[in-house]
């Protein structure tokens, strides 16, 4: 549902630019103590009184650094330069991932090249 009403190509994507995906909790590789953090959406117009509990941003960078993909990481290059997550949390974040060192490593790498470089 949440595809269909926000995804890739739909009204939503057209009207504001970007577009929301839908992730199974059991796929997705969140650092520890995620639920925590989450941030609360709720709005009487938009979500008719509905709640929606969407990832705080360092978590979601963190998830998507353990999937290592291109557009991900494009993402969180541009997260970065528009100040929205600091290095240091991201870090952090990341060593509380449910992954392999080698993982880890290879995301506490790129992050620290990328802020160099930025």
């Amino acid at each position: 549902m949440i595809d269909a009403m926000l995804g890739e190509l739909s009204q939503f994507h057209e009207t504001h630019g970007f577009y929301v995906q839908g992730v199974s909790i059991e796929v997705a590789m969140l650092p520890e103590g995620w639920e925590g953090r989450t941030i609360q959406v709720k709005s009487e117009d938009g979500t008719k009184g509905n709640i929606g509990y969407c990832l705080e941003s360092h978590d979601l960078a963190a998830s998507k650094l353990a999937a290592y993909r291109d557009k991900d990481r494009d993402f969180i290059r541009v997260l970065l330069i528009e100040g929205m997550i600091d290095v240091e949390i991201l870090l952090y974040r990341v060593d509380l991932l449910p992954v392999t060192d080698e993982i880890k490593e290879q995301s506490i790498n790129w992050i620290k090249r990328t802020a160099k470089d930025l």
